[in-house]
């Protein structure tokens, strides 16, 4: 039976960047995230939200000019922030691994698939450079790759795209790790194959009890995939729960508005997709208030004056929104 442990805890996760002119913008600003054993968590919104700086905090891989000003970020009972650059080099790849957007800039090009595989079992696992190579026919199996004896000794220009992206969740699982962290993995690839991809990340999860951080723009790829979805704006989680909670009856405006925004295949022909009004704030100089108020449609004074901050709306369900109950009551009656 999966152990429901919290995995990773992010708590109270401040990142600034630094700009020309000496100056700095706070990139992310008190964002929270738990992740358990055996769950899938997404975390969606538009380009420029912070999603990746996210991940990227929790692998202590940010840009020269970004830094942690505050907060914490727990592997278990580990303080990430507190390890040194060795300790967290033995910690990627082994209990802590990510998967990124596009393979082919992440596998090297000049070693065999296979080599590189077994290069990652070797340096976290006491084992003989035979016993590594078993190890990366097992993974290259274990993912779907047919041949994988022949395969593991070609290059990565000799494999397909959905063929890489399953090169790189092999070298992610190498080491069963605690926690996998999933950025865009399937926006490079074709409808056919990102079902492929998305289907063995459910099954690699299920079976060993890892905990996936999942990062993506597409609702459609959260409903199908995750546990439970955090939502992220301009550098903030604006809402939080389960999927079936999100979706069924989203609590915030910028929620709406994503989930609004998937095409439908029901929507009458000639009919323009939906978009969301505006864009997303300069984070070098935002308004006062809620990030989305200008562009939210029911927005009042206090939303321009006040950044609200997370409530509790429902079982494991958390909003930062002021009109909440406002919307939660017009959406009640037109519901009836």
């Amino acid at each position: 039976m999966i152990d429901l442990k919290t995995v990773l805890d992010v708590d109270d996760l401040h990142v600034d960047i630094g700009a020309p002119g000496g100056r700095t913008f706070s990139a992310l600003q008190g964002v929270s995230l738990q992740i358990r054993a055996g769950e899938i968590v997404g975390v969606v919104g538009e380009s420029g939200s912070g999603k990746s700086l996210l991940a990227k905090s929790v692998m202590r891989l940010l840009p020269a000019a970004a830094r942690v000003t505050r907060g914490r970020i727990r592997l278990g009972a580990q303080d990430l922030l507190a390890l040194d650059a060795d300790a967290m080099r033995r910690l990627r790849g082994g209990e802590l691994s990510m998967v990124f957007q596009d393979p082919m800039t992440s596998l090297n090009p000049v070693l065999r698939v296979g080599a590189q595989l077994s290069e990652a079992v070797e340096l976290h696992q006491p084992v003989t450079r035979q016993t590594a190579w078993a190890k990366a026919h097992e993974l290259l199996s274990r993912v779907g790759i047919a041949s994988s004896q022949e395969r593991a000794r070609q290059y990565p220009h000799e494999f397909s795209g959905g063929m890489r992206q399953r090169a790189m969740i092999a070298m992610g699982i190498a080491n069963a790790p605690r926690l996998l962290i999933a950025d865009e993995p399937t926006t490079a690839l074709d409808v056919t194959v990102q079902l492929q991809i998305l289907r063995l990340l459910k099954a690699l999860n299920k079976e060993s009890g890892t905990a996936v951080l999942f990062i993506t723009h597409n609702m459609g790829v959260v409903a199908s995939l995750c546990d439970r979805v955090a939502v992220m704006y301009s550098g903030r989680i604006v809402e939080e729960g389960p999927v079936d909670a999100i979706f069924s009856a989203p609590k915030h405006p910028y929620t709406w508005a994503l989930l609004n925004a998937v095409p439908r295949l029901d929507s009458p022909k000639g009919q323009r997709l939906a978009a969301i009004p505006g864009q997303a704030p300069d984070p070098a100089a935002p308004a006062p208030g809620c990030r989305f108020a200008p562009r939210c449609s029911h927005a009042v004074d206090q939303c321009r004056a006040h950044e609200p901050s997370r409530v509790e709306a429902g079982d494991l369900h958390s909003v930062a929104c002021w009109v909440r109950p406002q919307l939660q009551e017009k959406a009640h009656a037109a519901a009836h």
